[in-house]
């Protein structure tokens, strides 16, 4: 049992991942930039921002901050994002910002951001960038996945894949 569920089994379920999800399998790594399946730190203005994260996007430890609703240092972070969100984006106090550029995913290591989130940005990254936002709203658009088998989640964006995009677009 130990050769069949130990060896035999772990090379054919490796085999058939390779074979059919070679991607997915060896964690969609983009070379020297870093996955698209684990949230980034980007904090210039010429770049889109992900979701906080309660793990500083360390994979090691990844998860929640655990504090709980009643928490203040959850309000304290809640509210330090929140207008640190509008005043890097030049957002009126009447913008609402979306909940995951507020508080941090369950794993710390979401990649994704709505596509709300990412258009709130596209004025501080085109000022940084000194290039056109109509351009930059293309790009989102472009790079828009929709909901997952059509019915769960929301569209959303993936922060790595838009930057390396973006920064294409601003060599040009």
């Amino acid at each position: 049992m130990t050769v069949f569920t130990g060896l035999i089994y772990t090379m054919f379920i490796t085999g058939i991942s390779q074979l059919f999800f070679r991607e997915k399998a060896n964690g969609s790594i983009i070379q020297h930039v870093g996955s698209e399946l684990i949230g980034q730190k980007f904090t210039s203005d010429k770049y889109f921002w992900s979701r906080p994260s309660a793990t500083d996007y360390n994979p090691l430890p990844s998860g929640g901050s655990n504090l709980g609703m009643t928490s203040k240092a959850l309000q304290n972070n809640a509210l330090a994002n929140t207008s640190n969100f509008r005043a890097k984006n030049e957002l009126s106090e009447s913008t609402i910002v979306p909940n995951e550029m507020i508080f941090s995913s369950a794993s710390g290591l979401d990649p994704h951001i709505s596509v709300q989130s990412a258009n709130l940005q596209v004025k501080r990254i085109a000022k940084a960038r000194n290039i056109n936002e109509s351009a930059i709203v293309q790009l989102i658009a472009n790079l828009k996945e929709n909901r997952q088998f059509l019915f769960l989640g929301e569209e959303r964006i993936n922060v790595l894949l838009l930057n390396l995009e973006l920064d294409k677009i601003a060599k040009q």
